[in-house]
């Protein structure tokens, strides 16, 4: 079996926050609009991103909706230079996010930063 990823969906507690923090704020194109469920088109070849409510996205998945913390994942966005890791931070804490971890350099060479979204899911923001 050959294995992709062709969407990530999350679970939000808010659609319509995420929804504007994600299109307006990051500037994701809306690939489709629904009540209860957005999804955006991330760049050419990319996988996509969906939004789906909290608790109809934990009912699709047959199991509860309560729960916080870590929740096991990080959505990581690789981009060319420091430079745009510090213009892509910069922007995810104008539209709204939380700067968990500034950007700085990393022990592997490169330079990195973390932010979580409105829904406190973290993106990891790295670059060369």
């Amino acid at each position: 079996m050959n294995v992709q990823i062709s969407a990530v969906t999350i679970g939000v507690k808010d659609i319509n926050r995420a929804k504007k923090f994600y299109s307006d704020g990051l500037g994701c194109a809306i690939d489709q609009d629904h009540p209860g469920f957005v999804s955006f088109k991330l760049g050419d070849g990319s996988t996509k991103l969906g939004l789906y409510a909290w608790d109809a996205l934990a009912a699709d998945a047959g199991v509860p909706a309560d729960g916080s913390g870590f929740r096991g994942i990080t959505l990581n966005y690789i981009v060319e230079s420091e430079a745009r890791v510090a213009e892509v931070m910069a922007l995810a804490e104008k539209a709204g996010a939380t700067i968990v971890k500034p950007a700085q350099k990393a022990q592997w060479g490169g330079y990195f930063g973390y932010f979580s979204d409105p829904d406190g899911y973290l993106w990891k923001v790295s670059g060369y």
